[in-house]
Formats: C-alpha cells, sequence, structure tokens
C-alpha cells in the first residue's frame, strides 16, 4: 500500500506553444453549425425568385415594349404597364373598380357555392348508388359536353338579363367539374379500407364520413379549383353581353369607349382576382387534407 502511495506519476506530456493541441472530437461535435437559418432563407429566396422570374420578365415586356420595341402606333392599342396601373389607380379613387368587382364577385361567389353544393351531393349519390348512375350518366354526358355559353341566350330569354341569369350559368359551368371529380374521388377509394370500416360495425352514413370523405377530398378539390377558374370566366363573359356592373361590363364598355388602359385595367384585375381564388381553394384543400399529411409524417 506504501509502495503504491510514493510510486512516482508519469510526467505530463509538455505542451508545445508554437502547436495548439487538436480539439477532441465531442468538442468538435458540440461546435453549433455557422448560421443553419440563414442558408436555408437564402435557397428559399432563391427558389422564389427564379419562380417569379417569368412573371418579372413579362411585366418587363408589356412595360418597354410597346415603346422601344414596336411601333409608334402599337401604343395606342398596347399602353405600357405603368399607363394601365395609373388607370387602375382612376378607377379605384372614382370607386368604380370596386363597385364592378363587388357585382362580379357575388354573382360568382353566388353560383359557385350552388354548384359545389348540389355537385358534392348528387356525386356522391351517383358514385355509391349504381342504379342511380346508370340512370342519370346519359343525361350528364350531353350536358356536360355542352358549353355553358351555348346556353347563356337559352338562360336570358328564360330568366331575363338580371341576376338570375349570369348566376345560373355561373352555377352551371362550375357544376360539371365538381361533379366528375366527386365521382371519381369515391370512386377511386381503396375498398380494403370500405371493408375494413364495415367490419368494425360502421353503419352507412359514419362510414362516408369517416371514410369515404375524406379519402375523397383531394380529388373534390381538384374538381372545386376547377370549378372556380370556370365560374370567373364564365361570368366576365356573361357580363359582356348584357348588364350594367361587373368586370366584363367594365371591360367591354371601356373598349367601346376607348379607353383602352381602362381595359387593359379590368382584364389584369380578373387576372389577379382568379389568381387569389385559386390560392384560398389550395389553402382550403390543405386545411381538409390536413390528416393526410400527418398520416404520412408518421411513417
Amino acid at each position: 500500500m506504501s509502495a503504491l502511495l510514493t510510486q512516482p506519476h508519469p510526467p505530463a506530456a509538455a505542451v508545445d506553444p508554437s502547436h495548439p493541441a487538436e480539439p477532441s472530437p465531442r468538442a468538435t461535435e458540440q461546435r453549433p453549425t455557422a448560421a443553419p437559418g440563414f442558408a436555408a432563407l437564402a435557397s428559399l429566396a432563391a427558389r422564389a425568385g427564379w419562380k417569379s422570374l417569368a412573371v418579372v420578365l413579362f411585366l418587363a415586356l408589356w412595360e418597354f415594349g410597346p415603346t422601344f420595341l414596336a411601333a409608334p402606333a402599337t401604343k395606342v392599342f398596347l399602353p405600357p404597364l405603368h399607363e394601365v396601373l395609373a388607370a387602375g389607380a382612376r378607377l379605384v379613387e372614382t370607386g368604380q373598380l370596386q363597385s364592378h368587382l363587388q357585382a362580379s364577385l357575388t354573382r360568382s361567389a353566388s353560383g359557385f357555392i350552388i354548384a359545389v353544393v348540389s355537385a358534392v351531393v348528387l356525386g356522391l349519390l351517383i358514385a355509391w348508388y349504381g342504379w342511380l348512375n346508370s340512370f342519370l350518366n346519359p343525361l350528364l354526358e350531353l350536358f356536360r359536353n355542352t358549353a355553358a355559353l351555348a346556353l347563356l341566350p337559352v338562360f336570358t330569354l328564360l330568366l331575363g338579363i338580371g341576376e338570375e341569369s349570369k348566376i345560373t350559368i355561373v352555377a352551371y359551368a362550375a357544376f360539371f367539374p365538381v361533379l366528375l371529380n366527386t365521382i371519381a374521388g369515391v370512386r377511386t377509394v381503396d375498398p380494403l379500407l370500405i371493408r375494413a370500416a364495415r367490419s368494425l360495425g360502421l353503419g352507412s352514413f359514419r362510414l362516408f364520413q369517416k371514410v369515404i370523405l375524406p379519402s375523397a377530398v383531394p380529388t373534390i378539390f381538384t374538381g372545386i379549383r376547377m370549378a372556380g377558374t370556370s365560374s370567373i370566366l364564365v361570368l366576365i363573359a356573361a357580363e359582356m353581353v348584357g348588364a350594367k356592373a361587373g368586370l366584363g361590363y367594365l371591360i367591354v364598355n371601356s373598349q367601346m369607349s376607348f379607353l383602352i388602359p381602362d381595359m387593359y385595367a379590368g382584364i389584369l384585375t380578373v387576372s389577379v382576382l382568379g389568381l387569389l381564388v385559386n390560392v384560398l381553394l389550395v389553402a382550403l384543400e390543405r386545411h381538409f387534407s390536413r390528416w393526410r399529411t400527418a398520416v404520412g409524417s408518421g411513417n
């Protein structure tokens, strides 16, 4: 015991101040990485810039093309972008743009809601009951292949030139995309899920609520997005024929009055409106499809 206590310890290794000791692996692992958030932000900004580059180039061509790349007379019929924006600002100041936009939104939203509710309900019934599908399919195929604008004179004769005819033609145009995608969404549900739900004792209503509808939501929303675009485009065309307010009326009235910048301002408003509607529908689709993301992340 005393020999162990009196045994000298091994000398410590000499440290050369000109060559500092290398850090241990643990110290290297604990060293924080350099600004990972900045790299992710830069990558996100690069992707966003690349995706918007085509739009920026188009706007630049619209701004400088009529002045520098086209004949002088072309500027009368295709004014630069800043003149169109100035005309839109004047329409906003006078309240005309808001009035026409409100009229178009009221008509398109009314027809769109009617179409979505009726098409989803009918699509679920047709997809679930085979006899109803065989009975209604020939009639639906006939009307599906009939353009909505071809029936505009019929709706005008039957319902007049008021709001009813415009809402009806919007509902007609938006009905079939939602109907067809609802039928397809229900028919593509995995049969194993249906058999498993029935084995657990789920009734028809609970089966629709817990299995059919959640599985068909992405396909249904594809039809709803298509219907949203159709409702705006068909309404604009209908307002060009017989209306005293709305974006379509603003466009055609500006063209007839030779207010070309106002006409392009109305067209640009329609484009922005369609983009916003699509963004809203995509957000709703993600909200109602959250369970798919949760299931996928759990794997």
